[in-house]
């Protein structure tokens, strides 16, 4: 990707307007994206981090570990930072929509399910 914050932010924006239900709004100051008021990700404060909710940490941070890891802050979270600048835009996307699919509701699921095929 590019070293635009604005650019990120606008390909998650993208991404996130295409999944049933969810929202944006606030966290920490930053701009985030929830689904029934859960929180899916959210922009770090230099715009060139994404916290992103995921079970699935260590499986990503193995495979490349310069654009996936974790602070100390989110040791005991299912969370996952990003590297924006050096993550593949699939692979985000991949990211953002299975932490979507995590949270969303039965119906939400069965509308995204329907706009796919």
């Amino acid at each position: 990707m590019t070293t635009d914050p604005f650019i990120y932010l606008q390909f998650i924006r993208n991404t996130m307007a295409a999944l049933p239900g969810t929202t944006e709004g606030l966290s920490h100051g930053t701009p985030a994206f929830y689904v029934q008021k859960k929180m899916l990700c959210r922009l770090w404060e230099n715009g060139e981090v994404l916290v992103i909710r995921t079970d699935e940490r260590d499986k990503w941070i193995a495979k490349d570990p310069d654009t996936y890891f974790f602070t100390d802050h989110y040791r005991n979270y299912p969370c996952l930072l990003v590297n924006l600048p050096k993550v593949d835009p699939e692979e985000l996307k991949i990211l953002l929509i299975k932490a979507w699919m995590d949270r969303a509701s039965k119906t939400q699921l069965k509308a995204y399910q329907e706009n796919i095929h």
